[in-house]
């Protein structure tokens, strides 16, 4: 069965750091992640799904233009997992963070909540 666990989460201060991980399994990823792109989004209360980070399987990366500079994702193919090191966190930040992955699977998401 494929799945793709997401961890990490939690209440953070404004300015903290939190580090998602989102480990892939089962199936087809234990022969192809390494050749997977590799997503996070978020979704706020009341607000779309929206994309916050890609990877490619060449490790190329793209952010949104509001976590530029403060996100950074990236990948451990050997794990068969994908990180997202969260700096600088503002109370804007605050969502479910969701992992994807380039074959149409999604993960289970984990809150991440910024507050003093």
């Amino acid at each position: 069965q494929v799945q793709l666990v997401e961890s990490g989460g939690g209440l953070v201060q404004p300015g903290g750091s939190l580090r998602l991980s989102c480990a892939a399994s089962g199936g087809i990823f234990g022969s192809i992640f390494s050749s997977t792109a590799m997503a996070w989004y978020r979704q706020a209360p009341g607000k779309q799904r929206e994309l916050v980070a890609t990877i490619a399987s060449g490790s190329r990366t793209n952010y949104k233009d509001s976590v530029k500079g403060r996100f950074t994702i990236s990948r451990d193919n050997a794990k068969n997992t994908v990180y997202l090191q969260m700096n600088s966190l503002k109370p804007e930040d605050t969502a479910v963070y969701y992992c994807h992955a380039d074959l149409g699977y999604w993960g289970q998401g984990t809150q991440v909540t910024v507050s003093s």
